[in-house]
């Protein structure tokens, strides 16, 4: 799996060398294809259906984000729209983009409206509802996921998933977050389809209660689909329990290979690649040279006033997850265990707890002190 960044590069780079005879061909390609594109129908919006609205923290390539879109569609009862980061944006939390352009760019997925958003999960659900991408900013219901891996215990603060629903529902709109228990060498991608059918039923059933009226307010729902989703044990009411993964945080040598450096061993071909990685990193650099929006005689007094200091100390560190700690309280209605032990586990978070996180984040960031 390659960076998108780099695969944009080394396509123009390609693109380039080919001769005109190649470019031509390509150009009418390319025209044939906006042809298509342009001659495509618009999903039409019946105002007599309820609007959802689906995110991800994952991008519009995550299949529990794909069969999930889909089956709400082949349902035919809701107007669906889709606002998702366009890269990965997992465990990016409760953060937004601050003092930088967002980007949102259409996206194709049958039988729905879909934007791709150069933003977190949280931007995606806050400019969607804020009336300036959709000709709508209320939804009946905000769906986030299906995500790929569980948010019991401590993972909902990390989790951008849950953040996109924790969003929705300091908005005032009624939210679901979604995740499937993933385990590698044992998960499917298949599994999100059959996820989707076991949270399909409760996601009809939140929206009908909205249009009732008893939709609990002031709270979202977090559910957790076990591995196995087809052979779950039931619905479960659980509660948030202490449950989380260590982190460990790795020393990472502050050496670094050069462009294609394991490549160019490789003989010729090697040499090929290494070169064009050399070629698609200056394409990349004067792609962002050509759009760059600062004002470079600020960026050039910047630069004179932080000269480098030669014994200044710089390390290099990267985090993972090591196994998972369990709480040592027996407790079979815990998030965690209700989800290992087979059920769909299903919580719900009040607004006065995110209020809370929210007041704890800013007073440990220095925002402000009580």
């Amino acid at each position: 799996m390659m960076p998108p960044g780099l695969v944009s590069n080394l396509q123009e780079v390609l693109l380039n060398r080919k001769g005109d005879s190649n470019s031509n061909s390509n150009s009418n390609n390319a025209e044939q294809h906006e042809q298509s594109s342009e001659n495509s129908e618009p999903v039409e919006f019946d105002a007599s259906k309820p609007i959802v609205l689906v995110t991800n923290s994952d991008g519009v390539e995550s299949p529990g984000l794909t069969h999930l879109v889909e089956a709400l569609v082949q349902q035919g009862l809701y107007n669906v729209h889709v606002c998702v980061p366009q890269s990965d944006k997992s465990v990016s939390a409760h953060s937004v983009t601050l003092r930088e352009t967002i980007e949102a760019a259409s996206a194709k997925i049958s039988g729905a409206t879909a934007f791709e958003i150069s933003g977190t999960p949280v931007d995606c659900v806050s400019l969607a509802l804020s009336g300036a991408l959709f000709s709508w900013s209320k939804p009946m219901l905000v769906i986030s996921g299906i995500n790929r891996g569980s948010n019991c215990g401590h993972h909902m603060f990390y989790s951008g998933v849950v953040a996109g629903a924790r969003e929705a529902l300091l908005c005032g709109v009624p939210a679901l977050s979604i995740s499937l228990n993933w385990k590698k060498d044992e998960s499917q991608e298949n599994d999100f389809k059959d996820a989707v059918s076991v949270c399909l039923p409760l996601i009809n059933t939140a929206i009908r209660d909205v249009e009732k009226g008893t939709f609990p307010k002031s709270c979202l729902l977090n559910v957790e689909i076990p591995t196995s989703p087809l052979s779950n044990k039931g619905f479960k009411l659980t509660k948030q329990s202490m449950w989380r993964s260590t982190p460990n945080w790795l020393a990472v040598s502050t050496s670094r290979y050069p462009t294609g450096h394991f490549l160019a061993n490789q003989g010729g071909l090697g040499l090929q690649f290494a070169q064009l990685g050399r070629d698609a990193s200056a394409a990349g650099a004067a792609r962002r040279l050509a759009t760059q929006k600062k004002n470079l005689e600020i960026i050039e007094s910047m630069g004179a006033a932080g000269k480098s200091d030669p014994n200044r100390v710089k390390k290099y560190f990267r985090l993972e997850f090591l196994d998972n700690q369990q709480e040592e309280e027996v407790d079979e209605d815990l998030d965690y265990r209700a989800l290992e032990s087979g059920y769909v586990s299903w919580n719900s978070v009040f607004s006065i707890n995110i209020f809370i996180f929210l007041i704890g984040a800013c007073y440990y960031a220095g925002i402000f002190r009580c």
